[in-house]
């Protein structure tokens, strides 16, 4: 590769660290920014794989060769040529920094959810132990009287095993040749959020919270990363949005998906099971997202569990933003840094105290619990699980294409693998496969240029 091409693909610019985030423009036709997002984000696409390679086997006891077979065999024919081209672009890309990786290993890691989740438990009867009754997000949407000026506000927070949301700290800004532009959270390599916080050049804000115990994959449908990209890249609405996730959809990743319309003011909850469809919208009030579908046909039809009503699992959550919300909708007080007070909320329902982290919080913190209550996660007690950052939006931003985030938990509490583990060795095995995680400060991304009524940039890219 001469010096000259290389320098023609990599216009989007080096990516900016901010404070635990790692930040990336990229632009242009489908395989130059994947090829810029593969050589700019090469050492943190590699340090993902290998530690979500671990966790794979750990949690199948399968090798990576063999979910790199299985995911080539079942998505390739699903993904148009832009996708394919941008995944191929990220993997040379990344083998041009000194990650020598190949168009199938990136695809696999971008099915990665899609695999284990829900095509893994199909082929071999079982799920994963990380995915049983798994606490995954806490999410809340509010417009009209439930908001200071009665415009849009979300907020999100991202809960995992935090060996593998340490790697989902990166801002995209991607500015594609086709579609809308795009800022979102991701992991490094990945084409779409998969963790599932937009803003839209639409001027759609878009999150989603996963649905626990959804049992269902179609292997003629189209997986999930790759549709989400699609509806966030090319949906002029709500309507729009909903009707490309729902398409050809395979039942992967199912999930709550919370989706607000700054022009209009509007707010929904889509839910994409397998074979329901959820769907709900509104000018006034707000939608929560806590790991249950709140469709009838989705939560007693394909999902095996239900914890709507319970709040020692996902229930406290749903009855933890109502206590909020609904004395919100009363004040109509909810701004950015209500927004941001409520994702860190630390109030257990369960116990009835205001200041508890733990498994049952807005602000989720396994690593905390003693699992008296219950086990969770399909784990015991202190597993190191659980909200790995905050994003808060309002119209605002998002009009300027804009959202602010705070790496490590929304509340700031810190979190010491050392000293973690001391405490707690029967976890040892994730030793060399967890970071500390200090206190972090808000950031803001994204902004910077001026977009036109169709979406599209049209100011240079600094």
């Amino acid at each position: 590769m001469t010096n000259n091409y290389l320098k023609a693909l990599l216009i989007g610019g080096e990516p900016e660290p901010r404070d635990g985030w790692i930040y990336l423009k990229i632009a242009g036709e489908p395989y130059q920014r994947g090829f810029q997002h593969g050589y700019y984000l090469a050492s943190q696409i590699k340090e993902a794989i290998r530690v979500n390679r671990f966790l794979a086997k750990w949690d199948t006891g399968m090798e990576w060769d063999f979910f790199i077979e299985k995911a080539n065999e079942l998505f390739p024919r699903h993904i148009d040529d832009e996708f394919t081209q941008e995944l191929r672009g990220i993997a040379d890309g990344a083998c041009a920094n000194r990650f020598l990786t190949s168009f199938e290993e990136i695809l696999t890691w971008n099915s990665y959810q899609d695999l284990l989740g829900s095509w893994w438990p199909m082929y071999n009867g079982s799920q994963p132990h990380r995915l049983r009754n798994a606490h995954r997000c806490s999410a809340f949407l509010a417009t009209g009287n439930a908001t200071k000026d009665g415009n849009i506000v979300m907020a999100h927070n991202c809960w995992d095993r935090y060996a593998a949301s340490d790697h989902y700290n990166i801002i995209l800004d991607i500015y594609p040749a086709n579609g809308y532009r795009l800022l979102f959270q991701a992991a490094p390599g990945y084409i779409a959020s998969t963790i599932d916080w937009w803003i839209t050049g639409a001027k759609l804000v878009v999150a989603e919270t996963t649905i626990s115990d959804f049992s269902g994959f179609d292997n003629k449908g189209e997986p999930e990363f790759y549709r989400s990209r699609k509806a966030c890249q090319y949906a002029q609405s709500i309507e729009d949005w909903k009707n490309r996730m729902w398409k050809n959809n395979n039942g992967g990743y199912a999930g709550s998906w919370l989706l607000g319309d700054i022009k209009t003011k509007e707010i929904a909850r889509v839910e994409i099971g397998l074979k329901y469809l959820g769907f709900e919208k509104k000018d006034d009030g707000y939608y929560s997202g806590y790991n249950v579908a709140a469709d009838l046909r989705i939560r007693n039809q394909e999902c095996s569990g239900n914890s709507y009503s319970d709040i020692r699992y996902n229930g406290a959550r749903r009855l933890r933003f109502m206590e909020l919300l609904d004395k919100e909708i009363i004040n109509g007080s909810v701004d950015i840094d209500k927004a941001k007070e409520i994702i860190s909320d630390h109030g257990d329902v369960y116990l009835q105290k205001q200041d508890n982290p733990c498994s049952r919080t807005i602000c989720g913190h396994l690593e905390l619990d003693d699992a008296k209550y219950g086990s969770h996660a399909g784990q015991g007690p202190y597993y190191p699980w659980g909200a790995g950052d905050g994003k808060v939006v309002d119209s605002a931003m998002a009009e300027n294409m804009s959202f602010q985030a705070r790496w490590g938990h929304a509340c700031g509490m810190p979190f010491d693998v050392k000293a973690f583990l001391k405490q707690h060795p029967q976890y040892a095995w994730l030793e060399g496969y967890m970071r500390d995680r200090p206190t972090r400060n808000w950031q803001t991304f994204g902004g910077g240029v001026r977009i036109n009524n169709t979406g599209r940039v049209y100011e240079e890219l600094s």
